[in-house]
C-alpha cells in the first residue's frame, strides 16, 4: 500500500513538471485530497484516471481541474460523472468505457469542445436525448458493446447530428 502512496506522489511531482497526470493503474478508489494539494499550482492539460477502482469522481474534479482538454476514466466503477463536469470548458477528449454506466451522462453533451467521446462496454441501455447536444466539435460518440434499447436506437437515427455515432449491430431483445 505504502508503495501506491510514493507511486502517486511521484505521478504528481512528474505532472507538476510535464502538465500530464497519469495516476492510472494506482488501486485508487476514489480521488485522493493530496493530489488536489499537490496539483494546486499545476495547470494539467491531461489526465489519466484509467485501470483504477473508481466509483465516482467529486465536483472538486472539474473545478480544480478546469483546462484539461484530455480525461481518460476508463476500466473504473463509475456510473455518474458529476454536473459539474460541464465547467470542463477545454476538455475535447473524454473515455468513459469500460465502467458501469446505465444512462449516458447528460453533462458530456454540455461541454462546449468535446470532439470525442469513448463510452463503449458499459450497460448503457438509454440516452437521455431530450436535451440539445451543445456540442459543435463533437465528431465521435462510440457506444459500441452497450446494451442499447431499440427505441433509444430509433430516438438517436432521428436526431440530425453532426457527430458519427458508433453502435455494435442490434441484437433481437429476448422478449
Amino acid at each position: 500500500m505504502a508503495h501506491l502512496v510514493v507511486q502517486v506522489v511521484e505521478r504528481c511531482e512528474n505532472a507538476a513538471e510535464n502538465a500530464h497526470l497519469d495516476l492510472s493503474q494506482c488501486e485508487l478508489m476514489q480521488i485522493p485530497d493530496a493530489v488536489y494539494h499537490l496539483m494546486r499550482n499545476t495547470e494539467l492539460k491531461t489526465c489519466n484516471f484509467s485501470g483504477n477502482v473508481l466509483k465516482k469522481v467529486t465536483p472538486k474534479f472539474a473545478l480544480k481541474f478546469s483546462a484539461i482538454t484530455d480525461l481518460n476514466l476508463s476500466h473504473n466503477q463509475l456510473s455518474r460523472l458529476p454536473d459539474e463536469f460541464s465547467s470542463l470548458s477545454e476538455l475535447t477528449t473524454l473515455n468513459i468505457s469500460h465502467n458501469s454506466f446505465i444512462v449516458l451522462p447528460q453533462v458530456v453533451f454540455k461541454l462546449k469542445k468535446l470532439a470525442n467521446l469513448d463510452a463503449q462496454h458499459n450497460a448503457i441501455f438509454e440516452i437521455d436525448t431530450e436535451e440539445a447536444i451543445s456540442s459543435d466539435c463533437l465528431a465521435v460518440v462510440d457506444l459500441r458493446n452497450n446494451p442499447i434499447s431499440k427505441n433509444c436506437r430509433d430516438k438517436l437515427q432521428d436526431i440530425k447530428t453532426s457527430f458519427r455515432l458508433e453502435l455494435s449491430e442490434e441484437v433481437e431483445d429476448d422478449w
